[in-house]
């Protein structure tokens, strides 16, 4: 083997899940490292269940993952077609090789007959497996069952013995042979079975080594077996283990968001989900957490890969996304922002230039804050709003005091009369009154936060300030003054 090439192989049968991405991402960086090709393609054999939809929404998520492909859908290839439901005949070509080399045979057991002979078993204590009961049949057999009208499935005749599976993460993994079944690789209806077609495909397109998760470890002897049969190279295999839940069990939908497009819709970065999948079961160090690409592209190796099944913590990738935002360009940002505001109806859906221009300003002064890009609209949505919804305990806590009212006529006009205003100017109009009337500044600040945004929490009041504007911040407080 020479040049490094690699498959992503997903099924058409959903979003590309946080599993399916960290295992794309793998081959991806294992590809981009030794110069090699990455190669993706869509195993949609499963027709019911296999859908347009879905395919596009996999090569969506890689895209805004960022991780390309050398070959396969969009790009073509030397190689394709690169979905399997199109290479049908070529399938069928190697299957019919297996037969005429007497590796495989046609079974016409019904499921019926198979389901009645696996309660045989179980009942007389026996492995569940298929018996074989078609693996020598006579001419006169067969011609009975067709004449039936019988459909027959393909099966692989596993041989005695031991398999090993020589795995660059778990090393030499040994499998007796006794315990496999003769299995079907072409089913009844035409089409071919994952085993089959994924090692016609995988030997066909020049794959060189096979990274994927440690489910598929299992079906590794059975395609084993099936490259000997059909004197194909061997790949270098490498299985990464699953991704549990905090709570120690395969992670789910109910260990929350799963796919890789809840994570962008929920405001999370690329580079960020990038960066986090990575560590979910490769290390370069005890130490270091943050990678850049190419940084991540120049120390990615098979070997860093950890055996043990690893974590998703969802606190963890929060954090991460929120180191992500911070050293993000704040238009950047913006532009991201603007999404999330329109789809909370904050701004319009062509935003004006004034929607643009605050939008970069309340971006730069939350991004220190926020861990999501749509926290914008948590933290930020009373920028954007003409009335301010009141949080009942800030009010409560700030609003009631019995000097309040008074501060507040005092300051409206004074803040009208101030020119230019900014925060510089709002803050000494503001803190020359508390002096001027023997408090401190945070017995005035604190209810002008509440009047004006409608929380006790929020960025600097005087940045808020600047931001809303003289006219929004008069409003607001006479608005205040009348609820009170």
């Amino acid at each position: 083997m020479s040049e490094v090439r690699v498959r992503f192989a997903p099924s058409p049968t959903g979003y590309l899940h946080v599993g399916g991405a960290r295992t794309v991402l793998f081959n991806w960086l294992f590809a981009r490292h030794a110069g090699g090709s990455l190669i993706l393609r869509i195993e949609d054999t499963d027709v019911e269940r296999s859908t347009d939809a879905s395919t596009d929404a996999i090569i969506e998520s890689m895209q805004w993952l960022g991780l390309d492909w050398d070959e396969g859908p969009i790009v073509g290839g030397e190689y394709g077609p690169y979905f399997q439901s199109e290479r049908l005949d070529i399938y069928r070509e190697y299957a019919d090789k297996l037969v005429k080399s007497g590796y495989a045979y046609p079974c016409y057991c019904t499921p019926e007959e198979l389901s009645e002979a696996r309660k045989t078993a179980m009942k007389e204590g026996k492995p569940p497996g298929y018996s074989g009961r078609c693996r020598n049949l006579s001419p006169e057999e067969i011609r009975s069952f067709e004449a039936e009208g019988r459909q027959p499935a393909l099966r692989f005749k596993v041989a005695e013995g031991e398999t090993v599976v020589n795995d660059i993460v778990r090393g030499d993994v040994v499998f007796r042979n006794e315990f496999i079944e003769d299995f079907v690789i072409f089913k009844s209806d035409g089409y071919p079975t994952y085993n089959f077609a994924v090692v016609v495909d995988d030997a066909l397109m020049r794959i060189t080594d096979v990274i994927r998760a440690d489910e598929h470890l299992p079906n590794t002897p059975k395609q084993i077996m099936m490259y000997a049969a059909l004197g194909f190279e061997l790949p270098r295999f490498a299985h990464v283990s699953m991704i549990l839940g905090k709570d120690k069990t395969k992670l789910s939908k109910r260990h929350g968001a799963t796919s890789v497009t809840q994570y962008r819709d929920a405001g999370y970065l690329p580079d960020a989900l990038v960066n986090y999948l990575v560590l979910l079961g490769w290390a370069y160090d005890a130490e270091q957490q943050i990678f850049g690409r190419e940084e991540l592209i120049e120390k990615f190796t098979l070997d860093k890969v950890s055996k043990n099944p690893a974590i998703f913590d969802p606190d963890k990738l929060l954090w991460m996304n929120g180191y992500y935002i911070r050293e993000t360009d704040t238009q950047v940002l913006a532009d991201l922002a603007i999404d999330h505001l329109i789809k909370a109806g904050l701004v319009s859906s062509k935003p004006s230039n004034e929607e643009l221009s605050r939008t970069q300003a309340v971006v730069a002064i939350l991004k220190e804050r926020i861990r999501t890009v749509s926290d914008i609209v948590d933290q930020g949505d009373f920028f954007f709003t003409e009335e301010v919804a009141f949080d009942e305990d800030a009010y409560q806590k700030f609003l009631t005091r019995d000097y309040v009212p008074e501060t507040f006529k005092a300051l409206k006009p004074r803040l009208e009369a101030t020119s230019p205003f900014n925060r510089q100017t709002a803050e000494e109009v503001i803190r020359g009154y508390a002096k001027e009337v023997g408090r401190k500044a945070g017995e005035v600040i604190h209810p002008l936060r509440v009047a004006l945004t409608g929380r006790s929490v929020s960025p600097g009041i005087f940045e808020v300030i600047e931001i809303l504007g003289k006219d929004a911040c008069c409003r607001r407080i006479d608005s205040a003054l009348k609820k009170m």
